[in-house]
């Protein structure tokens, strides 16, 4: 620095000509004798501090007389260079940087970056709710695991966000994310740190030593406060919480680790149905790695040609024939053997899969039904991940038109869930799908929230009663009501009604006396092979009877 060599070779304090230079010097500059008294103070200190600098103060009450806030430390022959930030008394910020002179005194120079902290500060900050950001979260967990202090984090992610965004638009949305911080704002309390680090995904960190009760009722009271329903602009909107609670020291002594762990928990959380809370546990981690296992070997699946389709009968009751069969995916992987539906179908949707493995399903599906010489219907089950897709009607419409399979044969199942969101979005396509002569069902009916309702926005052509149902219908009073109720509501609306699951011959009495159309289920035919279901229809014993 130019104040270096200017002082280098001083032993010292600099006489007239030197002093006449550093008061113009355009940095401003202390200069602090071996014993800590300021022994000059050009005009520039004095601009930046808002004093006077008298001869023989001490720094420190210099700086305490100016309502700074923090002290430098002075420097010494083992230490020549000292760093202190400042704050001055209207908020801006200095660096002072203090040098070692030969006399045992200190030159101490002063620069604002006030600037500079504004823009780092802000780079912390998440612009629209003001909460601190992913940056901001990382840097407050490294600073209270660097105290050693025990830690609770919250990891909160919304649902049903997406719909509020999609048919409101984002400014409603983002209206919505600011609320959500406000009620987060109002559970933290003092020392706690809320961020906003994704689109809706927010982290709360709670520090000191608090009991797992406590950390239960603040998680708790996470989902109900976010969960309650708000007014923006004349909507009433209900969106719910998910929160995944990790503990450091317990979980982690590391940032990383620690957030890591509270993904895992609210993956958890929300896998068992949303809307609550899950603490992490240490097998989480290996679920995941298996999960993630599955969903490499899935994405490779497509290309090496492991799945299979298997087509389950259905029957009509008041013929007793074979009248269609339901698509059912199967994977068969070369090293883990046969996978589950149940293991790998949630994974598909949840990576998006789902929509390559559902138009390879409909595509064989249809062109193995072309080639039976019997004109049964083929059912096939449509993901609610699927709607999603703008080219749906057309991939439809590419299926049936390569296969030659005439669409009236062609049966799409949906289940409520496909209905949940942007429900006019998904009549829409249903009467796209309907215009083209493809039979639309309703599948495992009765197990959603608002069946009848979904029945008036759209006429299926078949209602099919969940399993769950028919297998309980031998102890339970209540579920056979059901059977009847929905056999009765689908022949008053000119619906078909089949009933799912049925496996003893006193099941299928049951079902056949409360008036239901059709069943399907492993007493009336197991799943099997295109080809085995096309030897079915081609023999004359593709009826089922009495003693079946």
């Amino acid at each position: 620095m130019a104040l270096n060599a200017l002082l280098q070779d001083r032993a010292d304090w600099p006489a007239d000509a030197y002093v006449a230079a550093l008061v113009e010097l355009a940095t401003p500059v202390l200069l602090v004798d071996r014993d800590g008294f300021v022994e000059f103070a050009n005009r520039q200190v004095c601009a930046m501090l808002g004093c006077s600098a008298a001869p023989l103060l001490r720094l420190d009450d210099l700086l305490a007389s100016c309502g700074v806030d923090g002290r430098p430390a002075l420097p010494s022959a083992a230490t020549p260079e000292k760093m202190a930030q400042l704050r001055l008394s209207d908020g801006r910020a200095v660096n002072a940087e203090a040098r070692y002179l030969p006399n045992g005194g200190a030159a101490l120079s002063l620069n604002d970056v006030s600037a500079f902290v504004r823009e780092a500060e802000r780079a912390r900050v998440d612009p629209l709710t003001g909460l601190a950001n992913r940056v901001g979260l990382h840097g407050a967990l490294a600073d209270m695991l660097a105290a050693g202090l025990p830690v609770a984090v919250f990891c909160i992610d919304l649902d049903r966000f997406k719909s509020v965004n999609d048919t409101l638009g984002h400014p409603i949305g983002d209206a919505l994310l600011r609320r959500v911080a406000e009620r987060l704002v109002t559970i933290a309390g003092p020392g706690d740190v809320v961020a906003r680090v994704g689109g809706d995904e927010f982290t709360m960190l709670r520090p000191g030593d608090a009991s797992p009760t406590a950390i239960s009722e603040t998680a708790e009271r996470i989902v109900d406060l976010v969960g309650r329903t708000y007014v923006l602009e004349g909507h009433m909107l209900n969106v719910g919480a998910s929160v995944g609670v990790t503990l450091a020291p317990t979980d982690g002594s590391d940032g990383d680790t620690l957030l890591k762990n509270g993904d895992l928990a609210l993956y958890r959380a929300k896998a068992e149905g949303r809307g609550r809370f899950r603490f992490f546990e240490a097998d989480m981690d290996a679920q995941m790695q298996a999960r993630r296992a599955i969903e490499l070997d899935l994405r490779r699946a497509l290309a090496l040609k492991e799945f299979e389709l298997v087509y389950q009968p259905q029957v009509d009751l008041s013929t007793q024939a074979v009248v269609g069969f339901e698509a059912l995916l199967r994977w068969r992987n070369a090293r883990r053997g046969l996978i589950s539906p149940a293991e790998f179908i949630p994974i598909a949707e949840d990576t998006g899969l789902i929509v390559s493995i559902g138009e390879w399903v409909l595509r064989t599906a249809c062109r193995e039904a072309a080639s039976w010489s019997h004109p049964a219907e083929v059912a096939v089950n449509l993901s609610p991940i699927q709607f999603r897709d703008h080219k749906l009607v057309q991939t439809v419409i590419s299926a049936l038109a390569h296969s030659g399979l005439e669409p009236g044969r062609l049966e799409l199942e949906i289940t409520e869930s496909a209905l949940m969101d942007e429900t006019d979005t998904v009549v829409a396509t249903l009467k796209t799908l309907r215009g083209l002569g493809v039979r639309i069902s309703m599948d495992d009916f009765g197990t959603g929230y608002s069946s009848l309702s979904y029945l008036q926005k759209f006429p299926f052509d078949k209602i099919k009663i969940d399993q769950s149902f028919v297998r309980g219908m031998g102890d339970n009073a209540e579920a056979g009501a059901i059977v009847r109720a929905v056999a009765r509501l689908g022949t008053s609306l000119g619906m078909k009604t089949t009933a799912e699951g049925v496996e003893t011959q006193e099941q299928l009495d049951a079902i056949r006396a409360e008036g239901c159309s059709h069943v399907q289920g492993y007493l009336t035919g197991r799943p099997m092979s295109g080809a085995d279901a096309a030897a079915l229809l081609a023999s004359r014993g593709a009826k089922i009877g009495k003693e079946a």
